[in-house]
This record gives C-alpha cells, sequence and structure tokens, in this order.
C-alpha cells in the first residue's frame, strides 16, 4: 500500500519543458509527471490543406494568432519564475441565424483550407434534449461563423452538410458534440478531439482553457459555460465566449500530434478518435428510463417502481410538450422520494423533502397519476432485474463474496498504475477500473487461463481499443485466473 501511495503521489510533479514555437514566451510548465518516451513513432501532424498526416515540422503554433498572442504581451524576463501569458484578444466571428445566412457562411467555409474547429453549445439543463443551440466553425482562410439554428435546422442542415460532411473535424471532448450534430445531419469523416489527445499526452487537467493556455500561452476569458444557449437573442459576451472556444483549437490540435508523435502515442489517439467517431455519431434518442434516474437502486417495493416508472412517463411528456428539461419540472431526487414515500394525500407529497414549495397544483399532477398508476393491473407493474450470473459484480460485492478476486483486481489496477507512471499518462487512460473488473470476472469464468492473444481477444470484445488491449493483455494474462480457482 505504501508503494501505490508513492507511486501515486509522483503524479503531481511537473517537468518544466522548453517551447521553440511560442516565440519569446517563458518556457511552460507542464500539469503532468515526468515523460517516459516509448520507441519513436511516425511524427506526424495534420496537414490543414490536404487533410491527412504529415511529417513533423519546426513550430506548431506559428499562425497568425499565435504571434498577435505573442506581440500581446507574452515575454521572457531574465531571473523572473513567473510566467507572463498573454490574455486572448476578441476574435472576429459573424453570427447566423437565418437560410440566407446559413448560405453564405457555408460558401465561405468551403473555400477556406484544412481541418474545421467545431463546437456546439446546448441547453439540457433549461430545454427538453440535447440539441445544439448555436454551432462555432472555424477553418483557415476563411474564418470563424457562429450559426444559430434553431427555427430553420432543416435550412442549417441543407447549407452546411455539403460543406462540412466528409471532411476532418477538430473538436474538444468530442463525444458530447457529436450526437447533437449528427441530428442535424452533421458528420465528419474523421477526427481530432484535443480533449482526449490532452489525457494520452499526459495532462491532468485537459479542459479547453487549460490547455491552450499549456500549449497556445494565450488565457482564456471563460465563464459562460452554463448558460441558457437558447435565448434569443445572444448577449454579445456570450457569442465572444463561444467563439474563442473554436479559435485556438487548431493550434492546439497540432501543438498535441506534435508531442503524441514525439512519444510514439500518436497512434493510441488515433485509435481513441476512431472509436469515438464509431460510437458517438448518432443523434441522441430520447432521455433513457426512469431505471437510470439517480438513487433509483434505492427502490426495491413493487408499487415504488410502479409509482417511480409512472411520474417519470408523466414528466417526461409534460417536458417535451412545453420544450423544458425535465428536472425543471420536477428533480430526479425527488422524484425518487416521491416513490419511496408512496404518498397517498397532496399533503403527503408537499411533505417530501425538495418537492417545490407552494406548488399545490404540481403536488395534485402527481396524486393523480400515481393514484392511476395503483389502479393498473400488478402483472404489469415492473420488477427488479435479476441479475445473470455471468453479470460482472460490483466492486463491493466482489470484495465481500469473490475475496480473491478482489485482491487480483487490486494487483491488476496496480500494475496498471505502473504502466500508467511509465507512459505519463492516468491510469484510467488505459484501463478503467470497470474494464479491469470485468477482464478479471470474465477470466475467473474460463475453462483455462488465458493467454495474451486470449486476453487480448476478450479485451477487444469488452470495448477496449488495441493499444489498451496490447498493453493490458499481459497483465491479465499474467494473473492466471480460470473457473478451476474457484
Amino acid at each position: 500500500m505504501a508503494q501505490r501511495v508513492a507511486r501515486r503521489s509522483r503524479r503531481g510533479l511537473h517537468q518544466p519543458r522548453r517551447h521553440r514555437h511560442l516565440h519569446g514566451l517563458r518556457p511552460l510548465r507542464r500539469d503532468r509527471r515526468p515523460a517516459a518516451r516509448l520507441p519513436a513513432g511516425d511524427a506526424r501532424l495534420l496537414d490543414r490543406r490536404r487533410h491527412r498526416p504529415l511529417g513533423p515540422r519546426r513550430g506548431v503554433c506559428q499562425g497568425a494568432r499565435a504571434r498577435r498572442g505573442a506581440a500581446a504581451g507574452g515575454r521572457h524576463r531574465a531571473g523572473c519564475t513567473q510566467v507572463v501569458r498573454p490574455v486572448c484578444e476578441k476574435v472576429d466571428y459573424r453570427l447566423v441565424d437565418t437560410p440566407a445566412g446559413f448560405q453564405e457562411a457555408a460558401e465561405a467555409l468551403a473555400a477556406g483550407r484544412g481541418p474545421f474547429a467545431v463546437d456546439t453549445e446546448r441547453a439540457s439543463t433549461f430545454r427538453y434534449g440535447d440539441r445544439a443551440f448555436l454551432i462555432q466553425v472555424q477553418r483557415e482562410d476563411a474564418g470563424t461563423f457562429l450559426i444559430a439554428p434553431e427555427g430553420h435546422r432543416d435550412d442549417a442542415t441543407r447549407a452546411l452538410s455539403p460543406v462540412l460532411n466528409g471532411e476532418t473535424w477538430i473538436l474538444h471532448a468530442a463525444a458530447s458534440d457529436l450526437p447533437c450534430l449528427s441530428e442535424l445531419g452533421l458528420r465528419a469523416v474523421s477526427l481530432f478531439d484535443t480533449e482526449v489527445a490532452a489525457r494520452i499526452a499526459g495532462y491532468q487537467r485537459p479542459n479547453l482553457a487549460n490547455m491552450v493556455e499549456r500549449i497556445c500561452g494565450v488565457v482564456l476569458e471563460k465563464g459562460h459555460g452554463r448558460e441558457d444557449w437558447s435565448k434569443v437573442p445572444l448577449p454579445r459576451e456570450w457569442q465572444d465566449y463561444a467563439a474563442l472556444d473554436v479559435a485556438y483549437l487548431t493550434d492546439l490540435a497540432d501543438g498535441l500530434a506534435e508531442e503524441l508523435a514525439q512519444t510514439g502515442k500518436l497512434e493510441f489517439a488515433e485509435q481513441e478518435f476512431a472509436y469515438i467517431l464509431d460510437t458517438s455519431s448518432s443523434p441522441r434518442t430520447g432521455t433513457g428510463s426512469w431505471r437510470d434516474l439517480k438513487g433509483a437502486s434505492r427502490i426495491s417495493s413493487a408499487l415504488s417502481m410502479q409509482l417511480a416508472r409512472a411520474l417519470w412517463a408523466a414528466r417526461e411528456a409534460q417536458a417535451k410538450r412545453s420544450d423544458r428539461s425535465p428536472s425543471n419540472i420536477l428533480q430526479n431526487r425527488v422524484l425518487v422520494d416521491i416513490a419511496l414515500a408512496q404518498p397517498t394525500t397532496i399533503r403527503d407529497v408537499m411533505a417530501v423533502p425538495g418537492f417545490p414549495r407552494r406548488r399545490k397544483d404540481l403536488a395534485a399532477a402527481c396524486l393523480d397519476v400515481m393514484t392511476e398508476a395503483r389502479e393498473q393491473d400488478r402483472s404489469t407493474w415492473p420488477s427488479r432485474p435479476k441479475s445473470a450470473p455471468t453479470d460482472v459484480p460490483s466492486k463491493s460485492t466482489m470484495r465481500r463474496e469473490y475475496p480473491a478476486l478482489s485482491e487480483a483486481l487490486e494487483e491488476a489496477r496496480d500494475e496498471v498504475a505502473d504502466l500508467a507512471d511509465a507512459l505519463n499518462m492516468e491510469a484510467s487512460t488505459i484501463a478503467t477500473t470497470k474494464l479491469l473488473r470485468a477482464a478479471v470476472w470474465k477470466a475467473s469464468h474460463s475453462l483455462h487461463p488465458w493467454d495474451v492473444r486470449r486476453a487480448q481477444q476478450e479485451l477487444s470484445e469488452l470495448g477496449a481499443r488495441p493499444w489498451q488491449c496490447e498493453l493490458v493483455a499481459p497483465i491479465i494474462a499474467a494473473a492466471g485466473l480460470s473457473a478451476a480457482d474457484e
């Protein structure tokens, strides 16, 4: 245990590294552990003209934005330990919210060159669903466009899809943006995710503002990420904020691609990008089910499950009709507590902790829903799902009922943590605890211990990418687990 604590404490160490490409900015301190290089791989970057990997080149932030940033006050003062970084300048952009504007933006973007830097702003905490209310697109020689599609979504699709579809996109945390873009019929053929790239490169704080500061030497002014982006018109300061989300993405992608290439991890990132594109490029359908509610696992009685299902369905229908977020009608926690309390009067409903005060009308509506649910045929009521013998147990269940497997899991986690230290990345980037637990559980049900090849196959079936399979398979195989050990 002491070795594990010592190993994890080393993750907070910082390693200074000089950047030749920041035009006079003081060398930056990276918020990551000292790097341990892999065998040199192909040093490939995004070629903005041909959209394909290209050999290494000198400097990654040498565009006009980086030059402006350096001129704005970045400097290296001899004998000074403080890093002086320029605050970002205001970005030129154009907001378009009409069919004619969409067409003009599409024509300008088509005339640009290189990959598209893309981001979206949504309003799922205010509106029903997770659709995009603003799409930010930036491209070299084309400029930055803020596209507001609400009210003209079909027109936005007709104008933008011929330009954006089948191209390379740069996004930050692409898995959260791709579904709402797909809902508009917009799909990339390849992508570069700067958030994922930063994790693989070893950064512990891969958020956009931190990465732009570390790689491009520019401080982004943030603060409007949780606004109601369905608001019309959008305040000017919100527009400025949204434009900055794509202003430095191309430079950031170039810098991260060079780092990954130099440490032999670019292929890791490319496999992650392909996986995200494959699994996140479909529109999200619905908002789940009542079983997905936080706290729903506390519901055990048949009546409470019936009430929870009925309340969830009624809330969902009302949210869809009124285009409001379901949680703005009734919070998830309160809904679960109402189902657990099984109230029979309006007063009982309003007594549930967290229920909106002075909302007698809402309490009456909830009671009507529950009264109708109680009267339904009991054979139609939901029941607790039964666990199959092959279902992976939770961490606590494994520790309590399968101590030997729990010990094997901890040993595997320690091995992955050591490997993560050597590769300068977080252990969860290589393999999550959920993946390791599933692999250990599955191996323990095999007639014979897995060899490395079998472990790679099984990890792949569990969703691991090839690079993860190659790194983790020897660890799982070395455990020597099989059904004979039970």
